[in-house]
């Protein structure tokens, strides 16, 4: 039970950033986001948040900084939009699986050219 809640929360919390990174956020070093999968603990207490970033090494780790500011503004923004007794605490991490998918995705078509 307490899993299904999890999930479901997670998935909420998957919509509510996409939309908040892409329309609130106003940080200049937060560029293209895209907010893969949120994992949520199953006490709600913290949710871990997979990005995916367009650009290079430098553009990325200045959006990772970007987002660790306004994690309290995230987390409030959440908190009103989500009715949760406690807004669970947010750590950003790159979706690695999403970078690997495209260096295989480059090979696999060079090796067809």
């Amino acid at each position: 039970m307490a899993e299904l809640r999890a999930n479901r929360v997670a998935e909420q919390m998957k919509k509510e950033l996409g939309e908040i990174l892409t329309r609130k956020l106003k940080d200049p070093r937060v560029g293209f986001v895209t907010v893969t999968d949120v994992e949520v603990t199953g006490d709600l207490q913290q949710a871990k948040v997979f990005i995916s970033v367009l650009g290079d090494e430098q553009e990325k780790k200045d959006t990772l900084l970007g987002l660790s500011k306004a994690k309290g503004f995230i987390r409030s923004e959440i908190g009103s939009r989500i009715r949760l007794r406690k807004t669970p605490e947010l750590t950003f991490e790159f979706d690695e699986a999403f970078e690997y998918g495209n260096r295989i995705d480059t090979i696999l078509r060079d090796l067809n050219d």
